[in-house]
């Protein structure tokens, strides 16, 4: 005997889940992702969609990561310490800046006008992208090394915030020397040795 309730309920179930009022924000991502695989897209805009491969970029954020900026916590407790020696009296010596991941895009972007960036980090999925649009072609003409990744989260969590648009090494430290040139040149092979192939290629198109 075939329970026709529950039968019916789970009937409705299905079809109801295909008439789901989704937020905006869901409706505007799916529309946009469509739309980037109708219209065809212009090369500098699609150039965002080829990201450095996962293994490639295990090895960058593991790099990244031994040069994280100080956390509101470590910066209070290094000004501490330093407040307590004073007050002992013992003479203030100012410590010197530790080397470290540059975020925010003014910052990133006077370091590669001024050659000082080693290797600049461009997130794929900055909203608007205009803000980054003109990064790649500016490290093409500094020659400075840069790569797009996936996830500006990903980056955000490097520097302690929400998100970030892009990061920049200026320095790392001797024994880390030998791993960001691996980096360099696996960015240069995969982006800036490819300009070329990277102005021809469109996007979208697809029906």
């Amino acid at each position: 005997q075939i329970d026709l309730g529950h039968a019916w309920a789970g009937c409705l179930g299905q079809c109801q889940s295909r008439f789901v009022r989704w937020p905006k924000y869901i409706r505007l991502q799916r529309q946009k992702a469509i739309l980037l695989q109708r219209l065809k897209v212009p090369p500098p805009i699609n150039q965002f969609s080829q990201t450095l491969d996962r293994q490639t970029a295990t090895q960058l954020f593991r790099l990244m990561d031994r040069y994280r900026p100080e956390s509101k916590q470590e910066k209070k407790a290094r000004l501490r310490q330093r407040a307590e020696e004073r007050a002992k009296g013992k003479p203030d010596a100012p410590t010197k800046r530790p080397p470290m991941v540059r975020s925010g895009i003014n910052t990133v972007t006077a370091l590669i006008e001024q050659k000082k960036a080693q290797m600049v980090v461009i997130a794929h999925d900055v909203d608007p992208l205009e803000i980054v649009l003109f990064l790649p072609a500016l490290c093409r003409k500094m020659g400075v090394p840069y790569c797009i990744v996936k996830n500006k989260a990903r980056l955000g969590r490097v520097v302690h915030r929400k998100t970030a648009t892009c990061l920049a090494f200026t320095q790392v430290n001797p024994e880390d020397r030998s791993a960001l040139n691996k980096l360099v040149e696996a960015v240069k092979t995969n982006f800036n040795d490819r300009v070329d192939e990277i102005r021809r290629h469109w996007g979208g198109g697809v029906m």
